[in-house]
């Protein structure tokens, strides 16, 4: 007669199961916190003892039909605890008298077989590399799980909410702390292209609105460039169609703070878009802009 596993350990092992399968499905350990989990833990012990009664029922049986020899030897066995035989049936070698039991008849070149059965601990590990990926590929099949285009998603979504509440957190950016900054340009630019390119043209050379590659401006409230980009932006000029972006609520403090930025890299990093190169004429005074 064999021995079999105690129920404890075949609780354990079923506990470590549903936590793995669990996970799978839900991709995280908030349902340590369900009931249905636990529920379903405490119904799959209650299955190990029933079948773990019933296995009691049959060796019982069988045990009253073995010789007293046989008896003994069980018994011995028995005594031996759980772990000791684990590791007797995976690591120690059989004696001579086993190996005739299980020599198979025959042989080449002296070299013999033995008809041994593969360790448990194999066995193990195969049955649940089986069993895990079934569930692997039915999670993967059916549900968000180990899916690239979706963890991708969610991270992204995550990061998103992350950004959007450190700009909420943040104070409004005003004319006294914004400055400008080459990391701003890219940014203030697809803004540029969203709000006033349908008045200034691509690249800022001017059409309705005035050339601002230039160093001709007929507003010329601050006395450097951004900082005067920023105010017109902001607060809009009186009589022509160039609205108060910020005050209308329109633009927030840091996209005025980038477009300002783009306006200051078109007119200061680059040549200015002459007449002759499709830009608009020199319109207001020549400014004299105090370096940033």
């Amino acid at each position: 007669m064999r021995q079999r596993t105690p129920v404890v350990v075949n609780i354990l092992i079923i506990t470590v199961l549903l936590v793995i399968f669990y996970y799978l499905f839900v991709q995280s350990y908030s349902f340590l916190a369900s009931p249905y989990f636990w529920g379903t833990v405490v119904i799959s012990a209650i299955l190990a003892y029933i079948h773990s009664a019933i296995g009691d029922l049959i060796e019982n049986n069988k045990f009253k039909k073995l010789t007293a020899e046989e008896k003994s030897a069980y018994l011995a066995e028995k005594k031996i605890p759980f772990l000791r035989r684990q590791y007797d049936a995976a690591f120690k070698k059989q004696s001579d008298t086993h190996e005739k039991d299980i020599l198979i008849d025959h042989g080449f070149d002296g070299i013999m077989e033995l008809d041994n059965q593969l360790p448990k601990w194999w066995l193990g590990l195969f049955y649940f590399g089986t069993v895990f990926c079934i569930v692997y590929i039915c999670a993967y099949a059916f549900t968000d799980f180990a899916h690239p285009i979706s963890e991708y998603d969610k991270e992204y979504k995550e990061q998103e909410a992350a950004i959007a509440q450190y700009l909420k957190d943040q104070p409004p950016v005003t004319i006294e702390s914004a400055a400008f900054s080459e990391d701003n340009i890219a940014a203030g630019e697809e803004i540029f292209k969203t709000n006033c390119v349908s008045c200034h043209s691509d690249g800022g050379k001017g059409g309705i609105g005035p050339n601002l590659t230039d160093n001709f401006w007929h507003n010329q409230p601050e006395k450097t460039l951004f900082k005067n980009v920023f105010h017109v932006v902001e607060n809009g000029v009186t009589g022509t169609a160039m609205q108060a972006w910020g005050k209308n609520g329109v633009l927030t403090g840091g996209d005025i703070e980038k477009v300002a930025a783009y306006v200051y890299s078109i007119n200061q990093l680059k040549k200015p878009i002459t007449p002759k190169e499709g830009g608009a004429p020199p319109y207001g005074d020549e400014a004299h802009w105090e370096k940033q």
